[in-house]
């Protein structure tokens, strides 16, 4: 079978020692001349901004995304208005009004981010962020209850909500007014609230579906501001506007923490976020920067893989509201308290993880060698929930398979998911409790979550399997892919093309950092690193060395091939990075993939 131009393998790479097929994602080469010309951008950068569909005149906007730009009215999106209104109602009548967010970084970010607002206009804000335990995922009626009996009026949840039907349905009755700000996908009937904001209803036609709940809390921060001003509210009161701008960082560390696409609207909140984390303004990412170690100019990289996980941390194994409460704060000893604690929270996470991790991994390849279905699907009695989310995300990458991990306690299966490109699981995981199977399910086509009776559990993994191998049969493999962007001689990979590439940035899900692939090199020396960690220094015969790294990957394929004593030839793929060391810089590979030499 032939295969699209879009899909060429790159190298006849059809099954990588990852079990990738290389795919060339090279751009076109006139198209990318004719930008890089226009531009006065190297060829490559060229070739790259064609590679992400970009014509000529939108270069410019790429490389500087501005918010001026890019950032629409608010009042586009169903219900903003009538969510604006609720809120200055409440504003006016001086009612209390509490959040209601999720517990992890983009509920605790959007919860972070309404407080700081709510403030700065003198009506101090309730964050009330579930416990993951004791609660569970999302709106429920004694949270409301315990609201109502503070006094509070006016409930606005961030991140989640759009599927609370009963609790909203209580809220309601109990007298209480709630406006959803949510972004996770909606279904046809909605639950009966004040308003319901949210880009991914059914009925809604706005092009920012892919917004974070965070980018959607800003845009109604955007709109109430732009009320309050218009009612003459800042001049009545005598204060001084709040500057929306200023707290951008919160907003870029929500959207790239939910793994989001980087385009568009997304992609210029974490560009000036980025500007402004690097000023050090705010209190809590302050001395979140501090406690992680980051003496360096924050990139995305910062905020998804160093910063997110620790505020990540109390809702996934200690205190839940931590998290919003740093980020909230404006108190430097506060901030200072809460982020050492966040911090011990993840090294409490890791060690939890690890042992879970090591646990499922077993079970998923026990049940690989018997031919245990289309999918991994483990399951374990007292396994924490606040770390199942991780060990999916390892299953699939381990197995290249749809991926279900749930912890079973007192009789109840938590589970969460991870997908391969082309099989929807939020879908799948929506159809399976409207089947009966679950006590709460939903999510998006790559990640989801669920809950059901143990009793169910092995009910509901035949029904996902049954769907996965549906979709085998009819739409052909789940095999993954990887990327490839172009190749390079060792001698190419400069500190100036590192510079160069890092224009396209900021890179994470949607605008990935660039790959290339290294063709036919040699490993001239490889060491383990930390636990499961290879670094190893590539030659070829043109010439040239350069070292690398490749993350978790010890005991796998690509470990054994990189520690291999014979000197076989390998093509390897990975991404470039400037890695700085004792006040000297120089150029990193970061491994990916890699694969024999025919």
């Amino acid at each position: 079978m032939s295969i699209p131009v879009a899909e060429r393998i790159v190298l006849g790479v059809d099954r990588s020692l990852s079990g990738r097929r290389w795919i060339d994602g090279a751009g076109d080469a006139r198209a990318g001349l004719a930008m890089a010309q226009a531009h006065g951008l190297p060829e490559i950068v060229g070739r790259l901004l064609a590679a992400r569909g970009l014509g000529t005149d939108d270069v410019d906007l790429y490389l500087e995304p501005r918010l001026a730009a890019l950032l629409p009215d608010p009042s586009h999106l169903l219900d903003m208005d009538r969510a604006v209104a609720a809120l200055l109602a409440a504003v006016d009548a001086k009612q209390k009004i509490a959040v209601f967010g999720d517990y992890d970084v983009d509920g605790a970010t959007s919860s972070a981010l309404l407080s700081r607002f709510f403030n700065s206009i003198g009506v101090p804000l309730r964050i009330y962020i579930p416990d993951r335990m004791k609660e569970g995922y999302g709106p429920n009626s004694a949270a409301f209850a315990k609201l109502k009996e503070e006094g509070c009026k006016t409930i606005i949840t961030v991140d989640c909500g759009i599927t609370a039907y009963e609790p909203l349905k209580f809220a309601k009755q109990a007298g209480l007014d709630v406006v959803v700000i949510d972004h996770h996908v909606a279904e046809a009937g909605l639950p009966d609230a004040v308003a319901i904001v949210n880009p991914n209803r059914i009925d809604e036609t706005s092009p920012h579906r892919q917004l974070a709940a965070v980018g959607v809390a800003f845009l109604l921060v955007v709109a109430l501001n732009r009320a309050l001003r218009a009612s003459g509210y800042y001049k009545r009161m005598n204060i001084a506007e709040p500057n929306l701008l200023g707290w951008l960082d919160i907003v870029a560390l929500g959207t790239v923490a939910d793994v989001v696409p980087l385009t568009g609207l997304n992609r210029a909140l974490v560009a000036q976020g980025l500007k402004v984390l690097a000023k050090r303004s705010n209190a809590g990412m302050r001395a979140l920067a501090d406690v992680a170690r980051i003496d360096e100019a924050p990139e995305a990289y910062h905020l998804g893989f160093i910063m997110g996980p620790r505020v990540n941390a109390g809702g996934r194994v200690g205190e839940c509201e931590l998290g919003a409460r740093l980020l909230a704060t404006d108190d430097d000893a506060e901030a200072r308290e809460i982020a050492a604690k966040l911090d011990a929270y993840n090294k409490d996470r890791q060690s939890i993880e690890e042992g879970i991790l090591n646990d499922a991994m077993a079970r998923a390849e026990a049940e690989a060698m018997a031919g245990g279905g289309s999918l991994a699907f483990v399951a374990g009695a007292g396994w924490h929930p606040g770390v199942i989310g991780i060990v999916a995300s390892r299953l699939k990458d381990r197995f290249n398979r749809v991926a279900c991990v749930a912890a079973v306690n007192n009789g109840v299966a938590t589970g969460s998911g991870r997908s391969m490109p082309g099989f929807d699981l939020g879908a799948a995981v929506i159809a399976a409790r409207h089947s009966g199977l679950l006590i709460t399910g939903g999510g998006h086509a790559m990640a989801a979550g669920f809950s059901c009776k143990e009793e169910k559990l092995s009910e509901f993994r035949a029904f996902l399997d049954e769907r996965v191998a549906r979709h085998v049969a009819t739409s052909g493999s789940l095999q993954p892919s990887l990327h490839i962007d172009g190749t390079l001689e060792l001698g190419g990979c400069t500190l100036d093309l590192v510079q160069q590439l890092g224009r396209l940035g900021p890179f994470g899900s949607g605008n990935s950092e660039p790959r290339f692939v290294l063709s036919g090199v040699r490993v001239a020396k490889a060491d383990q690193v930390g636990a499961n960690h290879v670094r190893a220094i590539l030659t070829s015969a043109a010439g040239g060395r350069l070292s690398t790294i490749a993350f978790r990957c010890l005991d796998t394929p690509l470990g054994h091939a990189l520690m291999d004593r014979s000197g076989a030839p390998l093509h390897i793929a990975g991404r470039l990075n400037e890695n700085n060391w004792q006040g000297r810089s120089s150029v990193q590979l970061m491994i990916d993939d890699a694969a024999y030499v025919n």
